[in-house]
């Protein structure tokens, strides 16, 4: 460390784009072309262990050798270069990529799949699918009527039904309209927005470690579940909201019940999806043969987009679209991530390197229980809650200052993000650290 974070040359840089956009949000300014694996260096030469990964969207570090290597390759330089209009001029092998990337990593039961260009466009068009879905079973799959048709114009019934995606309390499902009715993380995220009035269930606050509270925990997933009525969209472990976890149970209960009930079940694993849990797919974990009709996906996964089955098909063109639908060339570079992942054993990897996060988590907690509780984890995705806001936020700038950079979600929660090639060591390295942090901490 050269200096302090934000230095003097991100300081001089925030003040130049505050004058262009608000800027307030803007951590430090990096050098990107200097930073390598988990290692991210700002403009002021500051080199940090990343532990937040650009909020969680880098699979395997910075200037990967094997995604720099596809970038030099003379026949991709095209993909880089022209970005088509998918949906209507698409490249020769657009197919074979998508099967070479996203198709062979398809969730059970999912062979459909749809790109996007972030995970709240993700979402927002996989409601669509999904209200087009559900409105075409009530009219029995028969023809549209001239009444749908013209009232549709005019934002009215029959042609824009009253339906509504059920989603839980602490959730976060992106920024867009559709999207920010389901989000319920911060009050600054919806302030001053129209929102649907659509259905808000409780998410199970639980206690850690669940082992040790599974009576407890039964009772708080069945309170509630009693809530659940409508069409359903959950995270796997709810991310920006504070990483709350829920038990495998209260998620195929919750499976059963739209099954049950005859509305699709979307899994949002934008934030979970891509290895950090220790599998692909953090649904996986449920162990469930028919876990989603639909998975939603983005970060980590280089493109945002959508799998669904087969009866969530739109039944015409135009009805799920957009100009670019995703961009070829993060498809590319998310069939050599794959590659990487599954060659250097990623995915074991995460449940290896996570074991030794959460276990030296669990001996700072035991150690400094005044500032660290309720340690949380799957693989890599770990959190802790420190007393309030004001801690969680100073134990973050003192820990960037020390070289980690960490991230905050929920009201007073760190919760850690690193990539795919986090090892054993890195783990070590940031909890010597950040034992010292605890140990002087005023």
């Amino acid at each position: 460390m050269k200096t302090e974070v934000p230095g003097p040359r991100s300081r001089e840089l925030m003040k130049q784009l505050n004058g262009i956009q608000n800027a307030e949000a803007v951590h430090f300014f990096c050098n990107y072309e200097e930073s390598r694996g988990n290692y991210l260096v700002d403009v002021d030469g500051n080199r940090m262990l990343d532990l937040y990964s650009q909020i969680s969207s880098i699979p395997i570090g910075y200037s990967h050798p094997s995604l720099i290597k596809l970038l030099q390759q003379p026949q991709n330089l095209s993909t880089f270069i022209n970005r088509p209009a998918l949906g209507i001029l698409p490249p020769e092998n657009f197919a074979d990529k998508l099967k070479e990337s996203l198709l062979s990593v398809a969730p059970k039961g999912l062979p459909q799949v749809i790109t996007m260009s972030c995970g709240s466009c993700a979402n927002e068009n996989a409601f669509k699918t999904i209200f087009m879905w559900y409105r075409s079973k009530e009219r029995g799959h028969n023809n549209v009527t001239k009444e749908e048709l013209e009232s549709c114009m005019i934002n009215q019934p029959p042609g824009c039904p009253d339906y509504a995606m059920l989603s839980f309390m602490g959730g976060f499902h992106g920024r867009t309209l559709g999207c920010l009715a389901t989000t319920h993380s911060k009050a600054i995220h919806k302030l001053d927005i129209p929102s649907l009035d659509w259905p808000i269930a409780p998410f199970p606050r639980l206690k850690y470690p669940l082992e040790d509270f599974v009576k407890e925990n039964q009772q708080e997933e069945a309170r509630c579940l009693e809530e659940i009525v409508a069409g359903i969209i959950v995270e796997p472990i709810q991310s920006e909201g504070g990483d709350n976890h829920a038990s495998d149970d209260f998620f195929r209960k919750l499976r059963d019940i739209a099954r049950k009930h005859g509305c699709a079940f979307l899994v949002d694993e934008v934030q979970t999806g891509g290895g950090c849990t220790g599998k692909f797919w953090a649904h996986e974990h449920w162990g469930l043969d028919d876990p989603a009709d639909v998975v939603t996906f983005s970060k980590k996964m280089m493109t945002g987009g959508f799998f669904h089955k087969e009866e969530f098909r739109p039944n015409a063109p135009y009805r799920i679209f957009n100009t670019w639908l995703g961009d070829p060339s993060k498809n590319l570079m998310l069939a050599e991530v794959i590659k990487v992942i599954k060659s250097e054993d990623l995915l074991n990897n995460a449940t290896h390197a996570g074991k030794a996060l959460l276990t030296g988590l669990l001996d700072l907690q035991a150690r400094y229980p005044h500032l660290i509780s309720r340690v949380r984890g799957r693989g890599t995705f770990c959190s802790f809650d420190a007393p309030n806001d004001a801690t969680r936020n100073k134990l973050i700038t003192i820990a960037r200052n020390k070289g980690v950079v960490l991230g905050g979600c929920g009201d007073r929660s760190i919760r850690f993000r690193p990539t795919l090639i986090f090892k054993d060591h890195h783990a070590h390295l940031f909890l010597n650290i950040f034992s010292d942090i605890l140990a002087n901490f005023k």
